[in-house]
């Protein structure tokens, strides 16, 4: 049996290329996503351990809690404590770290690096080892700075060229008085680094005298653990809190492969969509193969085989077919994961050097998903064909499916959709946190539901298209009846078609309704303009309001400025704004009271307003972090949303509370409306910084949707292998179909249809079916599209479905077009079959 099952798999290698094809795209996926993942975490993980090559043990700020009504505040880091921890026994030096978010201008006046990487710090002396130089001389006072040299060589700097940067403030014009050379990952991933002397770092960073962190060098033959140990007794333990260069490494790689983790898993649940569909691929054509080759296992069942031995004949292929996909898959995914590396520098990020990482577990898994698919997908076929008695498979007694095993079908699959959609539709009664797990299990009750009904709803959504079909005669009616002949064939190959074009949907159906409630959010809360925002999203200078202000055309202006207080023994973040203007730049719905701030009046939004019990009239007292209390009054309450939320009130009662007053944004209404005369002087006000966007509705709704846009091209990519995996399952199960046909196609032939008049059957049969699919994949997509969106619409008060009739008409298109593409080969195959030697086939 192990000879002859050896046999049939050499004797079929054109049927089973394709799912080998099949298994092998999926495999490839799979692997490719963990040498990808496995490689950048390598590199990364490799070069921020080199950054720690300079620090045995850091010293860093303890948060000290607090209790009752008190601020919670970080512990300085003084000159003091840093004088001391040099002096601690075994320590060879000590070195105090300040940084930041430093913007730097390219030559063209645009931002270099990304919003979040680029960022600023301190150099130690005159000769800092953490930064050796490549050119120039350490910095001296504000007037220059360091640039790191990736950076240099992206902008063209040179030493002694002016650069124009920015912390929070006035646009800083200094002198480039050298290149250094750094292994920080923010660096290698496209950010900057930008370095000052540093009392110049402390005056720009806000830490006037004090450092973020303290790196101390352990003298030869103090080991990392001893001097961490003799820190601790020397050091205020209430204050700091000291870790080891080696577990500074270790949280690194760490928080490393946590992050990669997110894109590793995502990555994997797409291979797992391409392998789910390629299940059914390889399900298909093992369920086709061994009907062929029923008379033959049924001569091998009279001459002795058992049931046993012929299933196991059959996953001796599959296991033959699996290894073959699963090597080739391996070796596929290692060019997609250096391709994928490469892809990146493509788009403008560059990933430190390192080696290509192809681990064993990449290699185990990979041959171990490519079989156990494989084998899993053939054990049902092989199981039915070794129960199918010998006397009756000779005679293909078998051959049609009894009305016992479709209505076993039918009722089981009705009962799976049912519970799904009930399942779903309970999903969205729920919140978005608990709701997601009952949307998942139903999504999946549903669609296998939906699979196994497939043969049912093939006959009624098929003879909808007849009308359409009689137009091209007898090729259209023939192409009709062979689409129905085989229900659970037809419905295996339109459901491949059918989970991609569900996900492509659903995603596209909850992006765009995602876009339109931004869209809608930013139009309806914000009466203003402009927002005035920090590149990084951090803290702008307060000076950067009264220049807004006093820009010619500008009507009103409010800063949203944050401060940190105790509510009833809990922390709680306030917004204080310009109580008299607010109003005039707002549009937030008010359910309760009126939206008044000034003095002691204060509005607060729904969520906060359930949690403590407040409504309008109610009365509470805000501790702030100087200690001093205040008590406030709510004046209203109104519908928060993620652009604006919390407690509000005038900073005339905040402001004199904060020992740094910083602004999130800042607000600016304009006589004429926006308009671009009014954003140019608005950035000519604030100096052209580059750290600093001025942005309009439409540009805060873009840069929102554009996180959304990524990732559904992202997704559109992605499950375009799943598409790729479904068209070699069309072109698989019409090819095979083909073959099986062959005699009554050369019958055809012999009465006088022609070879034109053939290969339009085949490709109207393929395209009838892979409408078939599309159809029920737009549907179920809809119907998850709505669902995720009731779910969101529990976040996100302005969510409003709308549904991509133009997309959708193209993912239809594109379902045709998938069928004809997939038509072609099967098509030229039937048509050149020579008519009297089909006629005499088996």
């Amino acid at each position: 049996m192990f000879r002859t099952a050896l046999r049939n798999v050499l004797a079929h290698k054109a049927r089973l290329l394709m799912t080998v094809l099949a298994v092998m795209l999926g495999v490839a996926f799979v692997s490719g996503t963990l040498v990808f993942t496995n490689t950048i975490s390598d590199a990364y993980q490799k070069s921020s351990a080199k950054g720690f090559d300079q620090v045995d043990v850091a010293v860093r700020p303890d948060y000290q809690d607090s209790e009752g009504d008190t601020v919670g505040k970080r512990a300085e880091l003084t000159q003091a404590l840093l004088d001391k921890a040099a002096r601690v026994p075994g320590a060879a030096s000590a070195t105090g770290v300040v940084g930041g978010f430093t913007a730097v201008a390219g030559k063209d006046g645009k931002l270099v690096g990304g919003d979040w990487q680029s960022a600023g710090g301190n150099y130690w002396g005159t000769e800092d080892a953490r930064y050796p130089l490549v050119s120039g001389s350490a910095p001296h006072g504000p007037d220059e700075v360091l640039i790191d040299s990736a950076t240099a060589k992206r902008a063209g700097y040179r030493v002694g060229d002016t650069v124009r940067l920015s912390v929070d403030g006035p646009v800083l014009t200094p002198v480039v008085s050298g290149i250094f050379t750094t292994d920080d990952g923010n660096v290698a991933a496209g950010g900057s680094l930008t370095l000052f002397d540093t009392p110049t770092a402390q005056a720009l960073f806000g830490k006037k005298g004090t450092y973020d962190e303290i790196d101390v060098r352990a003298a030869a033959g103090t080991s990392q653990t001893a001097l961490k140990a003799a820190l601790d007794k020397a050091l205020p333990a209430k204050l700091v809190e000291t870790t080891t260069g080696e577990q500074l490494a270790d949280e690194q790689a760490e928080a490393i492969s946590a992050s990669m983790s997110g894109l590793k898993q995502t990555l994997l649940v797409f291979a797992g969509i391409a392998l789910f569909v390629g299940t059914f691929i390889i399900a298909n054509t093992f369920t086709m193969l061994v009907a062929q080759r029923t008379r033959e296992l049924a001569l091998l069942r009279a001459v002795g085989a058992s049931r046993r031995q012929v299933t196991r004949s059959v996953l001796i292929e599959a296991f033959a077919v699996g290894t073959v996909a699963g090597v080739t898959g391996l070796a596929a995914g290692i060019g997609i994961g250096a391709g994928l590396r490469s892809l990146l520098g493509s788009f403008g990020a560059s990933v430190p050097d390192g080696p290509l990482v192809i681990s064993p577990g990449t290699v185990a898994t990979a041959l171990a998903v490519g079989i156990l698919i494989t084998m899993l997908a053939a054990w049902l076929p092989g199981r039915r064909a070794a129960k199918i008695p010998p006397v009756a498979a000779m005679s293909s007694v078998h051959a049609k499916a009894t009305t016992k095993s479709l209505v076993l079908r039918n009722t089981l699959g009705s009962l799976l959709t049912a519970a799904g959609v009930a399942v779903v539709l309970a999903g969205t009664r729920m919140d978005a946190d608990t709701g997601q797990g009952a949307m998942g299990i139903g999504a999946v009750l549903l669609i296998i539901g939906v699979f196994v009904l497939t043969p049912l709803l093939s006959r009624p959504l098929i003879a909808a298209a007849a009308p359409v079909l009689r137009a091209f005669g007898v090729s259209g009616k023939l192409a009709r009846q062979n689409s129905v002949r085989n229900p659970r064939r037809t419905a295996a190959t339109a459901s491949a078609l059918m989970i991609g074009l569900t996900l492509i949907t659903g995603m596209t159906v909850m992006a765009g309704s995602l876009q339109t409630s931004i869209d809608k959010m930013a139009s309806s809360a914000i009466r203003a303009d402009y927002v005035v925002s920090m590149a990084n999203r951090g803290p702008l200078s307060p000076d950067v309001e009264e220049k807004a202000a006093a820009v010619d055309g500008v009507t009103a202006s409010s800063p949203l400025r944050n401060g940190e207080s105790r509510i009833d023994g809990r922390t709680e973040f306030l917004t204080g704004v310009d109580g008299s203007a607010i109003g005039e730049l707002t549009d937030l719905k008010v359910t309760d009271g009126s939206f008044t701030v000034g003095g002691t009046r204060v509005v607060v939004d729904e969520d906060r307003a359930k949690d403590f019990g407040w409504k309008a009239g109610s009365r509470f007292t805000a501790h702030f972090e100087d200690g001093a209390s205040r008590r406030l009054t709510v004046a209203g309450v109104y519908e928060g949303n993620e652009m604006l939320n919390g407690i509000i009130l005038d900073n005339e009662v905040l402001t004199p509370h904060l020992s740094d007053p910083a602004d999130m944004q800042v607000m600016v209404k304009t006589a004429g409306g926006a308009s671009d005369g009014a954003k140019d002087r608005l950035e000519k006000a604030l100096g052209s910084n580059p750290a600093i966007k001025v942005q309009d509705k439409q540009d805060i709704s873009h840069e929102i949707g554009k996180m959304f846009t990524q990732v559904l091209n992202m997704v559109y990519g992605l499950l375009g292998m799943a598409v790729i995996v479904a068209v070699l399952g069309v072109v698989n199960t019409l090819a095979m179909s083909v073959f099986e046909r062959a005699q009554e196609i050369g019958m055809l032939r012999a009465i006088g249809l022609d070879r034109r008049a053939v290969k339009r059957m085949v490709r109207l049969e393929s395209l009838v079916i892979s409408l078939f699919g599309g159809v029920l994949g737009i549907g179920l997509g809809v119907f998850f599209g709505w669902a995720a969106g009731e779910l969101l619409g529990t976040k996100m008060a302005t969510y409003e479905l709308v549904l991509p009739w133009g997309r959708m008409a193209v993912f239809l298109l594109l379902a045709g077009t998938v069928g004809v593409l997939a038509a072609l080969w099967p098509a030229r195959r039937a048509a050149r079959l020579n008519m009297l030697a089909a006629i005499k086939a088996e």
